[in-house]
């Protein structure tokens, strides 16, 4: 068997399998003689494949090379490795070297954008206009994610929320870190609340600020989005920023920002607290008023405060602060 075929219609050879992995035709059909015909050696094989013993031993060195023959031994001469074996091996090799050329073409990519940014400084941002164009690019900055997403949510929220936590969901999916800071007075809508809570459920590490500077995601430290305008009757409309000098800034901003703000988790211990209970921590730890907590629980004021102080006694607090230290201690938040 050699290693081209033809097409019948136009007589021109077609690519064997064999040359993905970077088996010559020759050195195929020898491999499929040695295969067949195991002791017939070097002169055997020369006859068999119509080669001259020079050209059988070159092919030899490199079937031994690519790891399709073994070396002589007590046992005997050259003999052919099981082929599910060395095929295996080949193509691990070949997908290593794939893996590292497509690495040399990121390291590459990067000097190719630095590049156009010196000659033409107005590629470093890219303006998306309407719903759908940044719907677009949301979904392009999601795909390409390879380490980490960081995300400052914070309202008005001018679009569906559901395209935004099915592409967060299959960024958790593949592995990719999401780090997510909720402005606590986005919290105070339910609908923004659940969602950041199954996000946290899904493995997003989620914190809760008071407030939050603007909406922004910046997709592993070198790309970021966000908005131009922030009013309905403006339009939607939102920038993109490729690698420079200011993505470096918002990814350190966001990490300031991650500093100072608090964790928005789930109660670790089902069985000291109560549904209610459990929810009241996580809206306390987001730091949300008193009439926004009521409002999520479907209580008054008044019994807000009363299951405040139980907790606070429960767990010695003195104080709202303290409550939230201890809570934190126990894992409840």
């Amino acid at each position: 068997m050699v290693n081209t075929a033809y097409d019948t219609a136009g007589q021109t050879p077609a690519a064997s399998p064999w040359a993905a992995v970077g088996v010559s035709a020759f050195d195929e059909l020898l491999y499929q003689a040695v295969l067949n015909q195991p002791d017939a050696g070097a002169a055997g094989w020369a006859l068999l494949t119509g080669a001259s013993p020079a050209q059988v031993h070159e092919a030899c060195n490199r079937l031994l090379t690519l790891g399709l023959l073994q070396p002589p031994d007590s046992m005997g001469g050259l003999r052919a490795i099981d082929p599910r074996v060395a095929i295996r091996g080949l193509i691990r090799r070949r997908e290593t070297e794939s893996e590292l050329l497509a690495a040399t073409a990121e390291q590459m990519a990067t000097a190719y954008e630095a590049g156009l940014l010196r000659e033409e400084p107005s590629r470093l941002v890219e303006v998306a206009s309407g719903e759908g164009a940044i719907a677009a690019r949301l979904e392009e900055m999601y795909a390409r994610a390879e380490h980490e997403v960081c995300l400052f949510d914070t309202p008005p929220y001018l679009a569906p929320a559901a395209p935004q936590v099915d592409l967060q969901a299959d960024l958790l999916n593949r592995g990719i870190v999401s780090r997510g800071i909720y402005a606590a007075t986005g919290l105070e809508d339910p609908k923004v609340l659940s969602r950041a809570l199954r996000m946290v459920e899904l493995g997003e590490q989620a914190r809760v600020l008071p407030s939050v500077p603007l909406k922004l995601l910046v997709v592993d430290g070198c790309r970021a989005l966000l908005p131009l305008t922030a009013s309905v009757a403006g339009g939607y409309c939102a920038v993109v920023v490729w690698h420079s000098a200011v993505t470096e800034a918002l990814q350190k901003l966001f990490e300031l920002a991650w500093q100072q703000a608090t964790p928005l988790g789930q109660a670790a211990d089902d069985s000291e607290l109560s549904e209610n209970e459990r929810m009241l921590t996580r809206l306390l730890a987001a730091g949300m008023k008193d009439e926004a907590v009521a409002r999520h629980l479907g209580v008054s004021l008044r019994t807000l405060r009363r299951r405040v102080s139980e907790l606070q006694e429960r767990l010695g607090a003195t104080s709202r602060f303290q409550l939230g230290m201890r809570a934190s201690q126990r894992g409840w938040v």
